[in-house]
Parts: C-alpha cells; structure tokens; sequence
C-alpha cells in the first residue's frame, strides 16, 4: 500500500510536474516572451514549419568548440547522395549552414563547479542553448536552429539532460547532440576486439564532472580512469600565463597519471585513449609520443615500470569525429539534412561583458572579474552582463586566430567570410 507521500507525488508526476526548479525557470521565461523579443527567449513559430533547410547550431564555453565544427565540415563517411556508409569524397554536411556561439565572457566553465556554483553554470548553458535557438544577438537577428550540439565537453557534462528536459517541455522537434556521449559511443564502435584500460584525457573540471566514466559504463565493462589537465588546454590556445610547452605538460600529465595507476596495480594496460577535450584532437600526435615515451622509460635500476601500463598499440578516440557522426545519424534519421545547398555562410558569434549591466564587476582588461563571475547565483534567467556579438579574426587572440588559421582550415575559411 502506498503512503499518501507516495500517492501525491504520483499525482504530481502523472500532471507533468517539473522535476527541476532551474529548468522550470528557463522553460517558464521562454514561455513568456512567445515572440523571442527578450533575452534568453525565441519565436515559438518558428518551430512549427519545415526546419530543413534552418541552419545547425554549435556552442562552447570559448573558442575550443570550433575543433568540433572543424570535424562536422570535414565529416565525410556517407555517400552523399544514398546515406550510403562510405565515403564519396563529398563532407557529408556539405549543403548544410552553421551558428557557433562561444561563451568566452564566462569562461572557463571548469571553475563553475569548483566554486560551488554549479547551478549556475547549468543556467548558462541552458542560455546558449537558447540563444541559437533564438533571432536576438546585439547587432540585429539570426536565423534559428533546427540542431543544437553541445561542442564542450563540461557543459555536456552539466547541461544535456537539462536541455533535454527543456527541448521536451517546449516540444521542440530540434536534434541535440553532445560531444561526451558521442564520443562514448565511438568508443564501443571502434573497440574491435581492444579491451584494456581507457585513459580519458581532459581537464580538471570536466574530469570532477565524472561525465566520461559515466557515459563509457552504458556501453562497456572496460576500466577507465581519468587524466585531468590544470593547463594543457589554455597551453595549446597559446595563454601566455602557461610558461610550460605544450610538449613538456603532456609528458609530465601522462607520467603523473601512469605513475598513479601504477600504485593501483591495474589487471590490464591502457589501450585507448579518449581524447576528452575540444583542444586535445590538436595534440593527438604529442599525446601518442607521451605514452610511447613512458612506456619505454628506464628507471635507474634499469627497469620499464610503465610497460605494462601501457598496450604497444595505443588506440585514440576523438569524441569530436562521433560527435559528427551522431549529428549526421540524427538529422538523416528525422529527415532533417537540408533539402539544397545554402547560399548564406556561417555565423560565429562571441560573448562580451556589458559594463552596462547595473552591478556588474569588471577587471582591469574589460573581462568580467574573477569575483564577479563565479559569485554570480541563478535566478535572473534575463540578465545581459554578457552580450553576444559578431565572432571575426580580429576579435580573436593572436595565438587563438594564428591556431584556428593553421589547424582548422575550413572553419578559418569560413569565420573570414563571415565579417
């Protein structure tokens, strides 16, 4: 017999009751503004037509996200007129249009959680979502978005079931894609017959998110443990704060890592490595010569002690190659890749503070404060302390721009059309 507890909560589920207090808050602000005209919301009616032909939308937590963009346009393992698997030499989102919004203001999103305002981040999230979703940014509309992809790996580790709930709640018929899950299941797709260790490479935050071990225990059995960067990823965007080479933080962050699982004494040696960082694809050469390197390393004595940690094939996962991949997968499986090729180029757009903002604390460069950002609480769905604005190579950092220019061609292209 259930209790009378039991019973009403029943009752409240069988209505559709929300589950979640943030989420009901966002779903609750978009409902009010039907028309898109306030921020965080969008046009309702814009989601009741053929989106077929609307444009994909990409967002991270900065500019590491447009790696993944990079994967999707160079995506090519369809035959383009069939669906075929097998390339044709044709990327497969050919005729397809993109939006990519890159939340630098807020960034990084690792230090969210470590602050205690992981709620926070959650609403961020949510709010990049929508504003894809959306026309307003500050210099006039957009288009909206018939896919949304969560290009970074800590807002997918925060965020996706909360937009999952969200896109249900408003019944949006918009496909949602994030990079951990996708990358999960390349790993079960691509294991053939490799069944040691996973070494999950990332940074700290996403590593505390626990996001990785999650999603690879609903496809296998495989240990896994986790390799958490303080610096690898602001290194490779060219931070003039990380005075270390990329090379030398990779080498030391792999043998810290090898030196702990050897105290753990693990029954089978690291044979995969997922790559768990939007920047980490940029590297995946330096990552495969760390692990080589420990792996013939010779202590003093003369011993290997990472030999057996270390399988003699390495095998690397890239979650943002799957992620195009599943993103391909679910516009073909909805009937959804655009009918004709589009005419209009991509848009890429940044977050800036708004010193107009009533409250807002700046630092000393014009950057929201350290403060400021991670002691800010969700509630204010609405606020503009950060405006979204036009993304062009001028407004890049140089080490940033010089990166996008020389390892991410098609997404260069592209952000250089788009001024």
């Amino acid at each position: 017999m259930r209790t009378p507890l039991a019973c009403l909560l029943a009752c409240l589920a069988a209505l559709g009751a929300p589950a979640d207090e943030l989420v009901d808050r966002v779903v609750n602000h978009a409902r009010a503004h039907p028309e898109g005209d306030a921020p965080a919301s969008f046009r309702a009616s814009d989601y009741r037509g053929d989106l077929r032909d609307l444009p994909i939308g990409v967002f991270d937590s900065g500019v590491g996200g447009l790696t993944v963009l990079e994967a999707i346009k160079a995506h090519d393992r369809h035959d383009n007129r069939t669906g075929a698997e097998g390339p044709d030499g044709i990327p497969d989102f050919q005729g397809e249009r993109f939006i990519y919004l890159g939340d630098q203001a807020n960034m990084p999103y690792g230090n969210y959680a470590a602050a205690g305002r992981t709620d926070f981040l959650r609403e961020l999230i949510l709010r990049d979502a929508v504003f894809l979703l959306g026309r307003r940014h500050l210099h006039g509309e957009k288009p909206p978005v018939k896919a949304v992809v969560i290009a970074c790996n800590t807002a997918t580790a925060y965020g996706l079931e909360d937009l999952r709930a969200a896109f249900k709640a408003w019944g949006l018929p918009v496909i949602l894609v994030g990079v951990v899950e996708a990358g999960a299941k390349g790993l079960q797709e691509t294991a053939k017959g490799a069944q040691g260790g996973v070494a999950v490479m990332a940074t700290v935050g996403t590593c505390a998110s626990e996001a990785y071990p999650r999603a690879i225990s609903k496809v296998t059995d495989r240990p896994v443990r986790q390799l958490g960067s303080a610096t690898l990823a602001a290194a490779i965007e060219g931070d003039p704060s990380v005075k270390a080479s990329v090379r030398d933080i990779i080498r030391a962050d792999v043998g810290d890592f090898l030196k702990a699982a050897a105290a753990s004494a693990p029954d089978r040696p690291f044979d995969t490595v997922v790559l768990g960082c939007t920047h980490y694809p940029l590297v995946a050469e330096e990552i495969h010569a760390a692990f080589a390197h420990w792996r013939d390393h010779r202590a003093s004595d003369g011993s290997r002690p990472y030999e057996r940690l270390v399988a003699p094939t390495l095998r690397q996962v890239d979650p943002a190659a799957w992620t195009a991949e599943a993103l391909w997968r679910s516009l073909q499986g909805a009937n959804l890749m655009a009918t004709k090729p589009s005419s209009a180029g991509d848009l890429f757009y940044l977050s800036v503070p708004n010193p107009a903002w009533p409250g807002v604390g700046l630092a000393a460069d014009g950057s929201l404060s350290y403060e400021y950002k991670y002691g800010r609480q969700p509630s204010q769905v609405g606020r503009e302390d950060t405006l979204n604005v036009p993304m062009t190579p001028e407004k890049l950092p140089g080490a940033t721009a010089k990166l996008v220019r020389e390892k991410l061609p098609l997404t260069w292209r592209s952000l250089q059309s788009a001024r």
